[in-house]
């Protein structure tokens, strides 16, 4: 029986440490639930966002699976279809493409205000349209891979509500989902976004079932070079350079986007205490005004760093697989 009991109080001593930090998480989550809820609540507007840690599985979020406007945070899914084109040998970073005037777009981005034609490659125009989140670089990267393939890819990865409708600043071409109209650019959920940057900061980019390849660290390090030095940093970034302890830099990885009245920014996160996911979208905006104070600008900052404090307080770390150049 001695044997026995000590053999029951073996188990409950291994078991309490586990249940103890089960149980301090489910807390942790619901304080910071609490806390996004009061942030998202005083907001003049919509707030949805998902938000995951994957080392420890935690999530938050309010409205996750809310349909909403894209804007350009949709050129996160066009990235992702170009490396698979090129690790599938459809196409290559080096293609030339040709810029010719009636390309030119307005909005975001330079390529508009140079001389045509123009011959660019699709390496250089990607990243255009990440960094500076370029409409006409944007618009030349569709034409390369082809708007079909954009949103067969994306129905390839399971998602339901994310489609890419058009060019950006072109009126849709052909049949149309009704409700194109709404979305205008594109539509998506923040879980669904959030799926494929943790597709791409994971470097999950064979289909299931099939092998990974030696490229797919390299091409997920050219993705990650360019996100992490997106010129828009007024969002998700804004407040989490200080948590930056080490001085490394290259530890967020985000792309935004802004319409009139929407403002959204979906970022991988780098952090001491593993990775973090975030995808924040705000609509129904009353603060319309294009200055780096926008309130949304500012909700969506303060509810990131909101969930960066509680999940990584230890501060951030650069992503060990980006690229030198």
């Amino acid at each position: 029986m001695n044997k026995v009991m000590k053999a029951l109080k073996f188990a409950v001593c291994i078991a309490l440490p586990v249940l103890s930090v089960t149980a301090l998480r489910a807390q942790t989550s619901a304080d910071l639930q609490r806390e996004l809820a009061a942030i998202g609540g005083k907001h003049r507007g919509k707030v949805a966002f998902f938000a995951e840690n994957l080392k420890t599985g935690q999530t938050v979020g309010i409205e996750p699976d809310q349909v909403v406007q894209t804007a350009s945070v949709i050129k996160l899914a066009i990235l992702y279809e170009a490396m698979e084109q090129v690790r599938e040998g459809k196409t290559h970073l080096d293609d030339r493409i040709v810029m010719k005037k009636s390309d030119e777009v307005p909005g975001s981005g330079v390529l508009l205000f140079f001389d045509t034609p123009l011959t660019i490659t699709l390496k250089d125009a990607l990243t255009m349209m990440i960094i500076m989140s370029d409409n006409t670089a944007t618009n030349l990267v569709i034409d390369h891979l082809g708007l079909a393939n954009i949103d067969e890819r994306i129905e390839k990865l399971g998602l339901k509500n994310t489609w890419l409708y058009k060019k950006v600043f072109q009126p849709a071409e052909g049949p149309v989902p009704a409700d194109q109209k709404i979305y205008g650019l594109g539509k998506t959920t923040p879980q669904e976004m959030a799926d494929v940057m943790r597709k791409i900061a994971t470097c999950d980019l064979a289909e299931p079932g099939l092998p990974s390849t030696p490229q797919d660290g390299q091409l997920c390090g050219i993705m990650l070079h360019m996100l992490t030095n997106q010129f828009y940093r007024d969002s998700i970034p804004r407040y989490l350079d200080d948590l930056d302890l080490g001085g490394a830099g290259g530890a967020i990885a985000n792309k935004s986007g802004a319409l009139n009245a929407v403002r959204n920014d979906v970022a991988a996160i780098s952090s001491k205490n593993g990775l973090l996911i975030l995808s924040i979208f705000t609509y129904d905006n009353q603060d319309q005004s294009w200055t780096s104070d926008n309130e949304a600008e500012l909700t969506i900052a303060k509810l990131a760093k909101a969930i960066v404090n509680a999940w990584s307080p230890d501060g951030l770390a650069a992503f060990p697989q980006l690229q030198t150049k």
